[in-house]
């Protein structure tokens, strides 16, 4: 299990934590990630726990919705920010938001890349993988 390995030696899947309110989005999306069988995914309706789930999980990777009940995506930013794994995990923003100033508040908080939804499957890989190698980096 993923919470008793927390250097990611057993496995050489990435792991990746999905945040969005949007629970078909959540299923569809570690559907479609751990079929292809590289990634193991941990999937959040809501901000609340994330800290917690961050720790135990240390996903590779974040996908986090930025409209959410009570704690929107990019407050979730400046919490990570401030954690010492959270800081050091990349952040994929997945948003309905398409306007400049969202993208723009959303980079400057540090995140790698901003997909507007909906989003097609092969370049929410293309973007994953290129995330991945930012953080090897």
């Amino acid at each position: 299990m993923a919470g008793n390995d927390p250097d990611n030696t057993i496995s050489n899947k990435k792991r990746i934590l999905v945040i969005d309110d949007e629970a078909d989005f959540l299923e569809i999306t570690k559907l479609n990630l751990e079929k292809m069988g590289n990634y193991e995914v941990m999937t959040l309706p809501d901000v609340g726990g994330m800290i917690e789930k961050l720790h135990l999980f240390r996903p590779d990777l974040i996908l986090l919705d930025i409209l959410m009940p009570e704690i929107d995506g990019l407050r979730a930013c400046e919490i990570l920010n401030a954690d010492p794994i959270g800081k050091n995990t990349p952040i994929i923003i997945l948003s309905a938001l398409t306007r400049d100033q969202d993208k723009l508040k959303a980079y400057k908080l540090g995140v790698v890349d901003y997909l507007s939804k909906p989003i097609e499957k092969n370049n929410l890989v293309a973007r994953i993988e290129k995330a991945l190698q930012f953080k090897q980096r």
